[in-house]
């Protein structure tokens, strides 16, 4: 009598599909800690991104505003540097042209002035062509000798000339030519004194045939009126500039 033989099935599952399983648990579970943690990122980014890019703004402005700074200060520097450069430029020029001037042996007969009357003007105040140039000043404006020399007439009455020029001085110079002024309001020196170029002589004033503060100043070659030439001509032929 044969032996029936039975074959019990096993339940067990084969180890190539254990495998299988776990592999996709594995990514089944990756996936979907992959998407729990993209979710947690792209929640947490969005607020994170939104402050990350406002302080990188603020801090832009904030740097971009101490440059602004900066550069305006150091323009404002420049500036004030350049302003002082001009300014010590300007005094040094000043002071030169002065310390020139001092070498010359003329001058104009006042410091500050506008010029008002030219030489051979036509006018009311006077019945001939003018005689000189008026320097307007106002009165007590001190009147220096324009080239040194010796007092020849000086007083009221025009020192002689007439009452038009008021009171009036006239120096004679070593080269032959004279110098008057005139309208003046106070006389310092007298007729037979020696004075400097730059010498101190009168106060400029509104005497005599005067519509206004000013100084008529001539150049002559005698002593009284009617030989008077271009002053204004004659001071730039000796170096002065009016």
């Amino acid at each position: 009598m044969s032996k029936r033989v039975t074959f019990k099935h096993s339940h067990r599952p084969s180890a190539s599909r254990v495998r299988s399983a776990v592999v996709a648990a594995g990514l089944g579970t990756s996936m979907v800690l992959g998407v729990g943690a993209a979710f947690a990122a792209g929640t947490t980014g969005t607020t994170g991104t939104a402050s990350l890019a406002s302080t990188t703004t603020a801090d832009s402005v904030a740097e971009q505003a101490t440059a602004q700074g900066k550069a305006a200060k150091k323009a404002e520097h420049e500036a004030a540097k350049k302003a002082e450069a001009a300014k010590k430029k300007a005094a040094a020029k000043k002071k030169a042209a002065k310390k020139a001037a001092a070498k010359l042996p003329w001058e104009t007969p006042v410091s500050h002035y506008e010029l008002s009357a030219s030489f051979g003007n036509d006018g009311s105040r006077w019945s001939h062509k003018h005689s000189g140039q008026d320097f307007a000043v106002p009165i007590g404006t001190k009147v220096e000798a324009a080239h040194k020399g010796t007092v020849v007439k000086a007083g009221p009455n025009g020192g002689g000339d007439g009452p038009a020029y008021g009171n009036a001085i006239v120096i004679k110079h070593s080269n032959g030519t004279y110098s008057q002024y005139a309208h003046l309001s106070k006389i310092k020196v007298h007729i037979g004194e020696h004075v400097k170029k730059g010498e101190k002589i009168a106060l400029s004033g509104n005497t005599g045939n005067s519509s206004g503060p000013h100084l008529h100043f001539e150049i002559r070659t005698t002593a009284n009126y009617g030989s008077a030439v271009n002053p204004v001509n004659y001071l730039h032929k000796v170096g002065i500039k009016v």
